[in-house]
């Protein structure tokens, strides 16, 4: 007997009535028409059953922490790093602890199962480090936490920041961060990542370096960090987070520079939210997005992910860990409007940064581990649209999380111009 069987579900991928068939805490089966004794079934009615959602670029140390110790009046970027800098010597292990296990309650209920964060390890007590090792082990059963050793303040740029660092990974941080363009020259931000992306080799690490959040064209770390990560064999391994100055370079020196990308196989990250509310700070009008450019280099084959990056912290007053939220705003801002595109949107919140995440048996598809999102929408488009509620959160086959479905209007498949009102 099945643990649990879904039936007539819509996938992202486009199928309709099909049933998904759970044993053992992983997918046994996904066809049309299933039947089969399940101690649980679910009809999904035609709605949509997704694969988990997934945040490929977050800092949990700094989440809900709004208005301390003042909010940031300016809205930009470095008065947010000037605000962290003043937070720090307040910082507690257990209120740190404390907020960080309240936002990953409210992205379980929001059907975010994994989440990439960046943790701060600039200050040699490694306080942000030690605190989110402790969450990362209390929210294994039902969230996948991975950790990024950030050196916020440089790691060149403070003294003792490469040991710190290193210290952080031998505590079990997963991943090597960096942030090539906080460093005091652009010579040190590339020798930044030269050693950063180093020491990932030598360790077996994956990189995730914040890169170019900037509005200066001129701020070209991208480029240092495709050749190391070419040098070096990291290919596939290697993640850039915001590329903001992307948006700023001049279209020919991008026409160069995305196929370097490319042939490094660079992850990218884009942060919509957190994008065009830190950049263009600068300009009067035009204001400049900010965000990168992430249709053409999705159109170049790399892997493009949509972050949430901050909720209710030094840099953004705003955020409720929705991943919708941020396909919604990034749908906007890049104009990926057409239905393909809007389908990619809903890629970047959730096949896309799985697989930056290096994440296993994760999908749709046999033999995946049984996290799942019945959402009250029929298509990924739909689903962005609605911002659409999750009906029902699943953890290796078990429902962690759900709420009832709200009166919404949803498109009738074949109906054009059409609503249907699903009520509770």
């Amino acid at each position: 007997m099945l643990d649990l069987l879904i039936t007539h579900a819509s996938l992202p991928d486009g199928r309709s009535d099909i049933s998904i068939a759970v044993q053992d805490g992983r997918i046994s089966a996904v066809s049309a028409g299933l039947q089969a004794p399940a101690h649980e079934r679910l009809d999904a009615g035609g709605l949509l059953v997704s694969p988990p959602f997934v945040d490929a670029h977050f800092h949990l140390d700094s989440a809900l922490t709004y208005g301390q110790p003042r909010v940031n009046e300016s809205g930009t970027l470095l008065e947010g790093i000037a605000l962290w800098g003043e937070l720090k010597p307040r910082l507690r292990h257990e209120s740190i602890v404390q907020r960080a296990l309240q936002y990953c309650d409210w992205a379980v209920a929001r059907g975010l199962l994994a989440i990439r964060s960046h943790v701060d390890c600039s200050h040699p007590d490694l306080l942000p480090v030690h605190a989110l090792l402790e969450v990362r082990q209390r929210v294994a059963p039902y969230l996948d936490l991975q950790l990024v050793a950030f050196p916020q303040d440089g790691v060149l740029r403070t003294p003792g920041g490469l040991d710190n660092l290193q210290r952080a990974l031998a505590l079990g941080v997963d991943v090597v961060g960096g942030i090539p363009h906080f460093e005091r020259t652009s010579a040190q931000g590339s020798e930044s990542i030269r050693l950063l992306c180093g020491l990932a080799a030598a360790q077996g690490k994956r990189v995730d370096m914040h890169c170019d959040e900037s509005d200066d064209p001129q701020s070209r770390h991208v480029e240092t960090l495709a050749f190391e990560t070419r040098r070096l064999g990291l290919h596939g391994r290697v993640t850039g987070s915001h590329l903001c100055s992307m948006h700023s370079m001049d279209n020919y020196y991008a026409s160069q520079l995305i196929p370097l990308m490319a042939e490094a196989q660079l992850g990218v990250v884009a942060n919509p939210l957190v994008n065009i509310t830190l950049q263009g700070r600068h300009d009067s009008y035009p204001k400049r997005r900010g965000m990168t450019r992430v249709p053409e280099l999705m159109a170049a084959g790399l892997t493009v992910a949509f972050g949430h990056d901050c909720v209710l912290d030094p840099w953004y007053g705003g955020g409720s860990g929705d991943m919708l939220e941020a396909a919604h705003m990034g749908l906007h801002i890049a104009q990926m409007t057409s239905q393909s595109a809007m389908r990619q949107c809903f890629d970047a919140i959730t096949t896309h940064p799985a697989r930056l995440l290096g994440l296993q048996d994760y999908g749709l598809a046999p033999g995946c581990h049984a996290d799942l999102v019945l959402l009250h929408a029929r298509t990924p488009a739909e689903a962005i649209r609605l911002r659409a509620a999750r009906l029902a959160v699943y953890r290796r086959g078990k429902k962690i999380a759900g709420s009832p479905a709200p009166v919404a209007a949803l498109n009738l498949p074949g109906r054009p111009g059409q609503v249907d009102f699903l009520a509770r």
